[in-house]
């Protein structure tokens, strides 16, 4: 069981940044690909970022694409999503969540084994 926590979130005008971080339990996460996700109320959620292993490969959904970087430390078993030049519509729930899968297509929330509870993102207008 690996166990995933998310902190960083919170209200932030549009224009604004915040940095969120997934802490994660147990002593291999040097293998686990990682992912973010986000949700809004009634909606499915949907993929943001990704990150392999080795932080050597990293994929974004198009609408983060220059503006969110997601980066990890194998060190202190982190793995976080810098957010910039945040708008409103990324105002959501944000989601990390670990895959010890390979070749998966990161996009797909079944493609990930252990999810986070959650971090509020609101970004004002």
């Amino acid at each position: 069981q690996v166990q995933l926590v998310e902190s960083g979130g919170g209200l932030v005008q549009a224009g604004g940044s915040l940095r969120l971080s997934c802490a994660t339990s147990g002593d291999r996460f040097s293998s686990y690909a990682m992912g973010w996700f986000r949700q809004t109320p009634g909606k499915e959620r949907e993929f943001v970022a990704h990150i392999s292993w080795s932080g050597v490969y990293r994929y974004y959904t198009d609408s983060v694409k220059g503006r969110f970087t997601i980066s990890r430390d194998n060190v202190k078993n982190t793995v976080y999503l810098q957010m910039n030049n945040l708008k409103p519509e990324d105002t959501a729930v944000y989601y990390c969540a670990v895959t010890q899968k390979r070749s998966i297509d990161y996009a797909r929330r079944d493609a990930y084994d252990y999810w986070g509870q959650g971090t509020q993102v609101t970004v004002s207008s």
